[in-house]
């Protein structure tokens, strides 16, 4: 049978050194800071989404036909912004890590101009739901879908003006390779956010 057997160097060199282990930094992505903003934002919507639960419990007819009243369309874009949005801010970053701060700010202007787009969109909803009757003063659904994506509306526009503070750090050489922390902080932030949609678009969308 053959066996392995460990390489001997000459009397007197020192054996090589086994090749080290990737080293893991130990740093959270961003900063400290950032994650004490994301973990309270994910406290206050888990909160709210034990609420729009017990709410389901108690009044299944009044969800189960509640969907259907919303406008869908306007729920598949802004899914489709805020995707593609956070897309671009990871491109981002992944061009800043490769030293290309030139091709990162033209990402994160993309992704800020993408991002209008969210609130936008939700104008045009709130107009097409009050021409509807959907004014928030009617069910238990219309109550959670005006709080959950109100509150959701607020963080985003939070996450606009980091954005457009990010895009100016960007412009005037604020990050660099070894250090774009503050941009990772916001990606972050941005993909919470993102998160976060993903749960209420199904939940008042697409669940009867």
């Amino acid at each position: 049978m053959w066996t392995l057997s460990p390489v001997l160097s000459p009397p007197g060199e020192l054996a090589p050194e086994p090749p080290a282990a990737e080293q893991i930094d130990p740093r959270i992505p961003g900063n400290k800071a950032i994650w004490v903003g994301i973990f309270a934002e994910m406290t206050e919507f888990a909160l709210m989404f034990l609420v729009y639960f017990v709410a389901r419990a108690h009044h299944p007819e009044t969800f189960h036909l509640g969907a259907g009243r919303l406008w869908t369309l306007a729920g598949v874009v802004n899914t489709l912004v805020m995707l593609t949005s956070s897309f671009l801010v990871a491109r981002a970053v992944l061009a800043m890590r490769a030293d290309h701060a030139d091709r990162a700010l033209v990402w994160l202007i993309g992704a800020f101009l993408t991002g209008l787009g969210y609130p936008l969109m939700k104008v045009l909803e709130v107009r097409w739901n009050l021409a509807r009757g959907l004014d928030g003063r009617g069910d238990v659904f219309q109550l959670a879908y005006y709080y959950l994506t109100f509150n959701h509306l607020v963080h985003v526009s939070w996450g606009l003006l980091g954005l457009a503070w990010i895009i100016a750090r960007t412009a005037t050489g604020g990050y660099s390779a070894s250090d774009h922390r503050g941009l990772v902080a916001f990606a972050s932030y941005w993909h919470t956010t993102d998160l976060i949609w993903l749960m209420i678009f199904p939940l008042f969308y697409v669940l009867p």
